[in-house]
């Protein structure tokens, strides 16, 4: 992986290669980075830097052996941690080293890809994945050996928020004191969700959302689109490359949350004062307490993305606005009076109290109904004048 092939981050990147050209490497790492905006693959070309000794700001100049065999994510000194589950393949105690040829196609296909992605790359899309304590056992037993090379150990751990907390205990004593020439690499899109131990014993690094310009030119370079298609789409990604690629592909995943959304806002306003229509909202909450657990969450934060969007066209502040709804009869600026100042605060509110609730394995049916009986009243809150 190459410096110049992560999409921005210029800043990140310099303080990186100027850390190994001092020869100050902090021993652990937080990456914190919102979703598509390259955390994984710009630790991966740092571990290679590092492990290649590659100079001059780029990974061609080092140890060529070493570089080829970072292409096929084969260095024996690279190792990796990621949340799994149970699979038919793997039935008892999943750790990361029974699905690195799955990681390696996930990588190889989409680096800036999200845990859903994954998931659903290993079909456990309907499970929570974690980093358990199995996973930090064979940890402690991986970084206890001497490097194959002579140079360092690097462990890069994707998505650290699914550290449960056994497994978050158990590698705390590694991340403070780690053995000897052992660099960990930590990424999270959360970090608030590493417990606080963890957090005051590394140095956080922010990557910060992708520029519309810059996704625009990656898209023009990476992709071959249109100049006038790739400003369109940059502004519909936020800031997130994954996102652009999701649009571009026309993503199954956007295109069933927005059917599933706008279902669910309609029945909720049409239920207000008529106890027939809590049926239809009871028959979808089935539905997407059916789909899995994670596509529950990415779908909640969907919405979340989908009513704040909708505000910010209430108070005409266009410019920010990017979401293109397609369904039929579907018009976002007739919906956008509908949230506003006196009802967004406690949507995003329960949106987020139904993903917490989610996440701990609450009953799904019985959290987004509860969700969708509290929105029937949010959506018929009048503004205060």
């Amino acid at each position: 992986m190459l410096f110049k092939d992560i999409i921005d981050q210029i800043t990140v990147k310099k303080q990186l290669i100027h850390s190994v050209e001092s020869n100050r490497i902090p021993h652990a790492q937080l990456f914190v980075a919102p979703k598509g905006t390259g955390a994984l693959p710009l630790a991966i070309a740092y571990a290679q830097y590092i492990l290649c000794n590659n100079s001059d700001g780029e990974n061609i100049t080092g140890d060529h052996a070493c570089n080829l065999k970072f292409n096929k994510l084969a260095h024996p000194d690279l190792h990796f941690a990621f949340p799994v589950a149970t699979t038919s393949n793997v039935k008892r105690h999943p750790v990361s080293d029974l699905f690195l040829e799955e990681w390696r196609h996930f990588i190889a296909n989409n680096p800036y890809g999200d845990v859903l992605d994954w998931f659903q790359q290993l079909g456990i899309e309907n499970k929570q994945g974690q980093i358990g304590v199995d996973e930090a056992e064979a940890i402690v037993k991986k970084l206890s050996l001497k490097a194959y090379e002579g140079n360092h150990k690097i462990l890069i751990i994707w998505m650290a928020e699914k550290m449960n907390i056994a497994a978050s205990n158990k590698l705390l004593k590694l991340i403070e004191e780690p053995p000897e020439k052992t660099i960990l690499l930590l990424i999270t899109e959360n970090e608030d969700q590493i417990i606080q131990t963890i957090l005051s014993r590394c140095q956080v690094i922010k990557l910060f959302p992708l520029s519309e310009n810059n996704i625009k030119n990656a898209l023009i370079e990476r992709e071959h689109i249109s100049e006038n298609e790739a400003i369109k789409i940059a502004h519909q990604a936020d800031g997130n490359w994954n996102k652009a690629i999701q649009i571009l592909h026309h993503s199954a995943n956007d295109e069933q949350f927005e059917q599933w959304f706008i279902t669910w806002i309609r029945t909720a306003f049409r239920a207000k004062g008529n106890a027939a229509i809590i049926q239809e909202l009871v028959t979808w909450s089935e539905t997407i307490a059916g789909a899995g657990r994670e596509i529950q969450k990415s779908f909640l934060h969907y919405c979340l993305q989908f009513f704040r969007q909708a505000m910010l066209k209430n108070y005409a502040a266009d410019s920010l606005v990017f979401l293109e709804p397609t369904t039929p009869n579907f018009d976002l600026e007739k919906f956008a009076p509908f949230v506003h100042s006196a009802n967004i605060i406690e949507i995003n509110k329960e949106l987020n109290e139904a993903i917490y609730h989610i996440e701990r394995n609450g009953n799904a049916k019985i959290i987004l109904l509860d969700l969708s009986i509290k929105l029937t009243r949010l959506l018929h809150q009048k503004e205060k004048v």
